[in-house]
């Protein structure tokens, strides 16, 4: 064989190989793109997470899935207060999350969510802005999009925060690692019907109080449920101390939790229920 020959014979096999890694790059984003969409997918059937945002405060609602009648609930009766829901989490004392998806995944978010939190105190002394632990989970999340071996946290998220320079805040992740701020959203089952009564009650100067009225009324309607009760529905606020100045973050006990629909006439269906099986 000549020199040319060889020569040519090498470009030859160097222009496959190029070739041949284009393919295997653009088919690894291909399935990357493949498993995240799997990943939104499973979400939209988790249960329902709703955030509104008002001018002096803002509020989660959550839909826990009851898994069967035999659960043993007995160890959450006092519980959900403090941070530890099943779906609304207390990230910072300035910021709480409501999750959909994967519970598994949300906790290891929520770990490390409150680590990142943690150091930032420890190192500047200060809350962490709710933007800025929203971007560093995101940075996380997207960074499982990119390598094999790896799979996408099947998680969005909703955070709800404070900090002085931009007041109340909330904020929308999805497991690809995109973040949007918003003034009313909702995640998981049913986003589509809540999103549209949003877009119809919301107002840019809603108080906490309305806020409050609204989500529940919104949730009434969403959840895929005829009863509404502290046993499928997380509640929390975050507002501010007029005393102190601080955010406080308050999620809700179960009891709490029914007082409040009994108050905004919700938990009637229960007793009406109660009533005909009697």
């Amino acid at each position: 064989m000549s020199a040319f020959e060889f020569a040519n014979q090498s470009t030859v096999q160097g222009d496959y190989t190029k070739v041949s890694c284009c393919r295997v790059v653009l088919r690894f984003q291909w399935v990357f793109t493949i498993v995240v969409e799997y990943a939104m997918e499973a979400i939209s059937h988790a249960g329902t997470v709703l955030g509104v945002l008002a001018k002096d405060g803002v509020v989660l609602a959550a839909e826990k899935k009851v898994t069967g009648k035999l659960l043993d609930l007995s160890g959450t009766k006092e519980g959900g207060y403090g941070g530890s829901g099943e779906k609304i989490f207390l990230l910072n004392s300035n910021v709480i999350a409501g999750v959909a998806g994967i519970t598994a995944d949300a906790n290891s978010l929520v770990n490390y969510a409150r680590t990142a939190a943690q150091r930032h105190l420890y190192s500047y002394n200060e809350d962490i802005p709710v933007e800025l632990l929203t971007q560093r989970l995101c940075d996380l999340k997207q960074g499982y999009t990119q390598y094999g071996g790896l799979r996408p946290f099947g998680v969005s998220l909703l955070y709800a925060g404070y900090d002085p320079h931009c007041q109340f805040q909330l904020y929308h992740s999805d497991p690809s690692g995109n973040y949007s701020g918003w003034k009313a959203t909702c995640i998981g089952a049913n986003n589509g019907t809540a999103q549209s009564l949003l877009k119809q009650d919301y107002k840019d100067e809603i108080s906490v109080e309305d806020a409050v009225a609204l989500v529940l009324r919104v949730m009434s309607k969403t959840m895929d449920s005829t009863t509404l009760g502290s046993e499928k529905l997380e509640f929390a606020t975050l507002t501010v101390d007029p005393v102190t100045k601080k955010p406080k973050s308050k999620i809700y006990r179960p009891a709490e939790v029914d007082a409040l629909l009994k108050k905004h006439d919700l938990a009637k269906k229960d007793e009406d229920a109660e009533m005909k099986t009697a």
